[in-house]
């Protein structure tokens, strides 16, 4: 361990170590523009120059390494003269537009020049003046402030993973350009406007629409995958103006994905419910909120009156909160019904009974980045866990091996070690042959699974996928979104464990919602719901774009006697609903959220509900009340939260288990024909993600619009990539733009669950033909 000295102050320094860090680490800052914490060492802004005893010139702090005995000065007269010279060097070329520049009051350069910087310039020529880029809806440019510090172009390559910007030309003629005049397309690139030191790099949503210093700051939790990533959200005039990322080291380190940042565009959109409706035969009518409540509780009394408890049904969205959603599963069991359920997305509930517990990611998510071996099942990554898909890929590069089964070989931005690409229908033979291949090495699977695995042929991909999961040390077996709403998912359930069990690995699953885990541990689940219940409880959803089958529920829905939305949207409620009630959303509500690995996050309201919306748990307590029922007396969530949960962290902890056992593997040769592989898209996840402007200008947003297929299969239809094409399944149809992607198995469609253009079309999985519209 190396002691140096630096300003006077002996301190002991890990080796290895920079004098930036041996500065942080004493407390002393030293000004710097292109270092940054999580980036490789560029040294190319020269800001952090330090006078160091014995050397012949300063040095840059970012750059060099701490030796036993050095001494350093961070702030003698030669330090300070090089830092000043260098400041002096920044600001020749750039303007000086600080009033209208949406970086004013946040800006590095604007801190530093006050300290470092001269009162007037000596450079008398032209300032250079450079062209703006397109970098698509989200980043907007003013790439004349650029002062070259390349901590953009660093992340897109080492962070993303997708080198979408890079550093042309020399000297003063250096410009931060996209390759080939192409937009970014990371589902991360937001990050390089809080990566950005000056005001090159801005949100283009919240571009001149307030000034840093009229905001007011909250911390809040992301209500969108199971991540659970913190933030900030700058409020102002009570509206959410933006949402920036707030360090949790543990969780989403410094970084935020763009559906996280940019979602809260939805919050003040046009479409938000403000008021209670109650149907009046065709037409709907705003009423206050005690009728509306007693419409509701009267209708749904006569229909437990008259049919029974079970006659009503709940379904809840895993996005809302841990408080709503206790309140919500304790209201229907006080009334009779044990028809609740917030997996809407899922097929498969044999497993149901079998499973030891809650599922969760099996491990804490800063654990991922040490992994050495992993397998990957049924997650198309990057869009359903773009951080996720940032510390594996920080696992691979540090030479993990990432193995993956899936319908579509898709860039991970990383090193695959293997991979089986299959149909959704082979995936169980896949599973199969990986633990018959890992039994064949040697390593013990469960009796009730290695039974079934005799007439399993191992493939070469198996066997390889099978030997580098023998490998190593720390192994996890991920099972992603698309296994977990899988027609089979209880057998790759069972089958992923045995694969975890026979080769030491921790099994994990990837919640695809905020609250997914959470809504297991306070019962907000019971099963398939049966879709001929006489009333229905609605609690955050859209019931056409949130269900496995979306067609069917909403024809449930219209046939059902009573139907009670609580809901942030209007969205297509009307159609099917009799009562509707406003809630908030996350922004304007208190509440919890249980992450992937069992981490329970509160949160308070940033701002006050939109005009007569309330929290939703406050409207389920006070239906509570309506029927008479005991324990629905809570004067805050905290009181909700308290009794959802008694044991806190230690409570939820007991609960969670990944383990299955007795369920029957039905192995059988794929199904012949064409599949379709519907994903919730990365921008369609909840209602939320899904009216957010921004977002759904991207090519995420038009890709999802699309259906896609590889070349051979559309060449055996007889089909044109770029054409417009009808797609048939289950009695719907939706007409699509047609796009080949040979990264798809053969014989599958990609086309999107979630969506408006498909909402038609049953199921996720299953048969689906297509042909020329």
């Amino acid at each position: 361990m190396p002691h140096i000295e630096i300003d006077g102050k002996t301190i002991e320094v890990a080796p290895g170590a920079t004098l930036m860090d041996a500065a942080n680490q004493a407390g002393i800052f030293i000004p710097h523009f292109c270092y940054h914490k999580k980036l490789s060492i560029a040294a190319n802004c020269r800001m952090c120059l330090v006078e160091v005893e014995k050397a012949p010139k300063p040095l840059p702090a970012c750059a060099t390494p701490v030796t036993e005995g050095m001494k350093v000065r961070t702030h003698s007269a030669k330090a300070v003269a090089a830092q000043k010279g260098v400041m002096e060097l920044l600001l020749i070329n750039h303007p000086l537009d600080c009033p209208i520049c949406d970086q004013g009051g946040e800006c590095q350069l604007q801190d530093l020049a006050v300290g470092y910087g001269a009162s007037a310039s000596r450079y008398a020529e032209p300032k250079r003046v450079v062209k703006e880029k397109d970098l698509g809806p989200l980043v907007a440019t003013d790439m004349t402030r650029c002062i070259h510090c390349s901590r953009c172009v660093r992340f897109t390559q080492e962070i993303a993973g997708r080198m979408e910007l890079g550093m042309a030309h020399r000297g003063e003629h250096t410009e931060v350009m996209p390759f080939l005049e192409q937009q970014m397309h990371s589902e991360l690139s937001g990050n390089v406007i809080d990566l950005c030191p000056v005001g090159a790099l801005t949100s283009k949503p919240f571009r001149y629409r307030a000034r840093t210093w009229e905001l007011s700051r909250r911390k809040s939790v992301s209500p969108h995958d199971g991540l659970g990533a913190n933030l900030l959200l700058h409020t102002k005039d009570n509206q959410v103006y933006r949402a920036v990322p707030q360090d949790n080291e543990a969780i989403n380190e410094c970084w935020l994905a763009d559906r996280d940042r940019y979602s809260y565009e939805a919050l003040n959109s046009d479409d938000r419910l403000t008021r209670p409706m109650v149907r009046d035969g065709d037409k709907w009518i705003e009423v206050d909120w005690q009728k509306a409540l007693h419409q509701a509780a009267g209708a749904l009394r006569v229909l437990r009156d008259t049919h029974g408890g079970n006659a009503l049904a709940a379904l809840a969205s895993p996005h809302q909160t841990v408080e709503e959603l206790h309140l919500l599963q304790k209201l229907m069991r006080a009334l009779g019904s044990e028809q609740i359920e917030h997996r809407l997305g899922q097929a498969d509930f044999s497993g149901d009974a079998k499973r030891r517990g809650a599922t969760w990611l099996g491990m804490p998510v800063a654990e991922l980045n040490q992994l050495q071996s992993v397998l990957l099942i049924g997650a198309t990554l990057r869009k359903e866990q773009p951080l996720i898909a940032h510390r594996l890929r920080q696992a691979v590069k540090a030479g993990a091996q990432l193995n993956v089964v899936h319908a579509a070989d898709d860039d991970l931005h990383c090193r695959i070690a293997n991979k089986l690409i299959a149909k959704p229908s082979a995936w169980l033979d896949a599973l199969a042959q990986i633990a018959k291949a890992l039994q064949e090495a040697g390593a013990s699977l469960p009796a009730e699974v290695a039974g079934q695995l005799n007439s399993v042929a191992v493939s070469d991909a198996a066997r390889a996928v099978a030997a580098s999961l023998k490998a190593g040390e720390r192994k996890a077996v991920l099972l992603g979104a698309v296994a977990q709403n899988h027609p089979a998912a209880a057998q790759l359930h069972q089958l992923a464990a045995a694969i975890a069990a026979a080769c030491g690995a921790k099994l994990g699953f990837l919640a695809p919602a905020a609250n997914s885990v959470g809504a297991q541990l306070v019962g907000a689940q019971s099963g398939r719901v049966a879709l001929d219940a006489k009333g229905y409880l609605l609690l955050g959803i859209e019931p056409e774009l949130d269900a496995h089958d979306g067609a069917a529920l909403l024809k449930a829905l219209q046939s059902a006697e009573f139907v009670v939305a609580l809901t942030a949207f209007k969205g297509r409620v009307m159609d099917y609903a009799d009562v509707v009630l406003p809630i908030a959303p996350f922004s304007e509500t208190a509440g919890s959220f249980v992450n992937m690995e069992g981490r329970l996050q509160s949160f308070n309201a940033a701002v006050k509900p939109q005009g007569e919306a309330r929290p939703a748990w406050k409207v389920l307590r006070v239906l509570g009340n309506l029927f008479n029922l005991a324990g629905f007396e809570q004067n805050s969530a905290e009181e909700v939260r308290a009794e959802a949960l008694p044991k806190g962290e230690a409570g939820i902890a007991a609960k969670l288990d990944n383990g299955i056992a007795g369920v029957a593997i039905q192995l059988q040769p794929a199904a012949a024909g064409i599949e379709r592989l519907g994903e919730l898209p990365i921008y369609q996840l909840d209602p939320i993600v899904r009216r957010a402007h921004a977002l759904q200008q991207t090519q995420d947003a038009h890709d999802a619009a699309c259906v896609w297929a590889s070349g051979g299969l559309i060449g055996r239809l007889g089909l044109t990539d770029g054409e417009h094409v009808r797609i048939k399944q289950g009695g719907g149809e939706a007409v699509l733009r047609l796009r080949r992607d040979d990264r798809l198995a053969d014989d599958v469609l990609r086309v999107a669950a979630g969506h408006p253009l498909t909402a038609g079309l049953a199921g996720r999985f299953g048969a689906i033909s297509v042909e020329a519209a």
